[in-house]
């Protein structure tokens, strides 16, 4: 019996796949969990339809994206903080600090989890760091710290 898989299964195939399987297979596991429905006409349509979509969506997000990249890779964001011997913080900037300041500054929305330090920045100077805007997409963007006066 052909099938159209309606999600990943393994040992048989991913998403949207048409395959050959047991007729018991078919209607004892794999129709009763909904993982697939019977390859018909309508139901192959429907499925090309649907990774069309799916595909048109991807396209325009990854669109958005990369303007919104371009954007943050003209930024530079100023930190002044206080610091003592040898240039180091007291304290320090995480990618917390960095969020706030992108939509404090520069009115950008990026959430923290996509910020990619790898330790809070705990020296004076200019730092490069990654944002991860769209799994395919990162963007860099420069964050001066300047000693405060006391």
């Amino acid at each position: 019996m052909e099938v159209l898989l309606m999600r990943d299964v393994p040992g048989i195939g991913t998403a949207g796949q048409v395959k050959k399987v047991t007729d018991g297979y078919a209607r004892n596991y794999l129709l009763p969990k909904k993982l697939a429905v019977v390859a018909t006409g309508g139901a192959i349509k429907q499925s090309q339809s649907i990774k069309e979509a799916a595909a048109r969506r991807d396209a325009k997000t990854l669109g958005e994206a990369q303007q919104l990249a371009d954007l943050l890779r003209q930024t530079m964001l100023n930190f002044s903080a206080k610091a003592g011997e040898g240039d180091r913080l007291f304290g320090s900037i995480t990618a917390g600090d960095i969020a706030d300041a992108l939509a404090k500054e520069k009115h950008i929305n990026v959430d923290r989890r996509k910020i990619e330090l790898s330790s809070p920045i705990k020296q004076l100077g200019a730092h490069q760091v990654a944002i991860k805007v769209h799994p395919e997409v990162t963007a860099t963007i420069t964050v001066v710290v300047e000693k405060e006066p006391f």
